[in-house]
């Protein structure tokens, strides 16, 4: 029987995937992370901005979404070191409690992106967390999905 898991030996031990034989594409990934923070804390939001003790959340989460797509080998082990060519993150108010953030990340490899994509958004709702916390810790992140992957063997869209 062969394993499912592209990650498995034969002897089910732990292994990082191959892509030596891969042909360079252009790849791309999108995640999206929903975030309940309530009313107290996006009724202080001004300009779309909240300005707080530890600086700019937004542009503080962006930077951390960042950081955090370029560390994903670094934090999931069978991750491969990628070269990233570009990140987005955008953050957006949603309603009068919700915000959503969109990680976008593009390269030129062997191996799709969706992991950093996921990670970014994760990481930059994780910091705003941390930036609002002194509000109210009555936040949560609700969701964490791949909205699309393209490149690769197989391109997906979620939504």
């Amino acid at each position: 029987m062969t394993n499912e898991f592209s990650h498995i030996t034969e002897k089910n031990q732990p292994k990082m995937v191959n892509v030596g034989d891969k042909k360079v594409t252009k790849r791309r990934a999108v995640a999206r992370a929903e975030m309940y923070l309530g009313s107290k804390v996006i009724s202080r939001f001004e300009n779309e901005e909240l300005k707080t003790k530890k600086g700019p959340v937004f542009q503080t989460a962006i930077i951390a979404g960042i950081q955090a797509v370029k560390k994903t080998a670094d934090l999931i082990p069978m991750c491969h070191p990628l070269l990233i060519n570009g990140v987005a993150v955008d953050i957006n108010v949603i309603d009068t409690e919700k915000i959503e953030i969109v990680c976008t990340v593009e390269i030129d490899g062997k191996t799709g992106v969706e992991m950093e994509a996921l990670t970014g958004a994760s990481v930059s709702a994780l910091t705003v967390y941390d930036m609002c916390k002194s509000i109210t810790h009555e936040m949560t992140i609700n969701e964490v999905k791949l909205l699309e992957k393209t490149g690769g063997k197989s391109d997906i869209k979620n939504g």
